[in-house]
């Protein structure tokens, strides 16, 4: 299975395309038993369930591996991201497990993702999204709309390439550009991103996106790790990917 030239194109101008089963539900569900074991918390006692959001660090055993690492997956990376142009992943990275409950967790404003560090650590951002080629959700159980889906601003990853575009391979600082690019990009409709266990999202790494509070029963359980790019985006390139074309193409308006 890959991705459709109609889902390429959607990518593109809505800057996220869903993956119905992206990965195995079984692996998924080895999955979920190890993070249930490190959340501390009972899978079958809700008075355990005391925090709004537990993250969790890095996984690499093999079920996530597996998970990881699907020819589904591959394809869709190089449809996206260019063939060759990036780094497969070794396991997931960290998990942001969310329980049902009335308290706020904290977490749920509007934002890019920083795409690599900076002379003193800070997060940074540039045109050419260095190091970072894909930002991805996988979701390791069913999301509803209750369900504390991530909150994607369609077409949002478009407002960020004009507030990058004088300032070079050096970028900007992520907070501030995130100043900058929440309110650029107030104006887009939001979609959630639900479905069930196994499916996940290809979303590009300029995309304006947020966490939200759990209202539903049961917690869930889903990785965001960025797709690592071999090198930055080639803007010159005559045959952009589709994640370079949306940058071009914003630009070229």
């Amino acid at each position: 299975m890959s991705l459709t030239a109609e889902q390429v194109e959607r990518f593109v101008t809505d800057g996220f395309v869903k993956l119905e089963g992206a990965f195995p539900v079984e692996a998924g569900e080895r999955c979920v038993d190890e993070l249930w074991a490190a959340t501390g918390c009972a899978r079958d006692d809700p008075t355990t369930w005391t925090e709004p959001v537990v993250r969790l660090g890095g996984f690499a055993t093999p079920p996530f591996q597996e998970a990881a690492t699907t020819a589904v997956l591959h394809a869709a990376f190089d449809r996206l991201a260019g063939e060759g142009r990036w780094i497969p992943r070794v396991g997931l990275g960290t998990f942001p497990v969310r329980f049902p409950g009335a308290a706020q967790p904290g977490d749920d404003g509007w934002h890019v993702d920083a795409s690599y560090a900076g002379p003193q650590g800070e997060g940074r951002v540039n045109l050419r999204s260095r190091e970072r080629a894909l930002l991805m959700l996988f979701l390791f159980s069913d999301v509803g709309p209750d369900d504390a889906p991530t909150r994607i601003r369609v077409g949002s990853h478009l407002d960020v390439p004009p507030l990058l575009e004088t300032r070079g391979d050096e970028g900007r600082e992520w907070m501030s550009l995130c100043r900058d690019a929440v309110p650029a990009s107030e104006h887009r409709p939001v979609a959630l991103a639900t479905g069930a266990l196994g499916d996940m999202y290809l979303c590009h790494p300029f995309l304006v996106h947020a966490a939200q509070p759990h209202r539903g029963r049961a917690p869930r359980f889903m990785a965001q790790p960025p797709l690592y790019a071999k090198d930055p985006l080639d803007l010159q390139d005559g045959q952009p990917s589709p994640v370079a074309r949306a940058v071009l193409d914003d630009l070229r308006r």
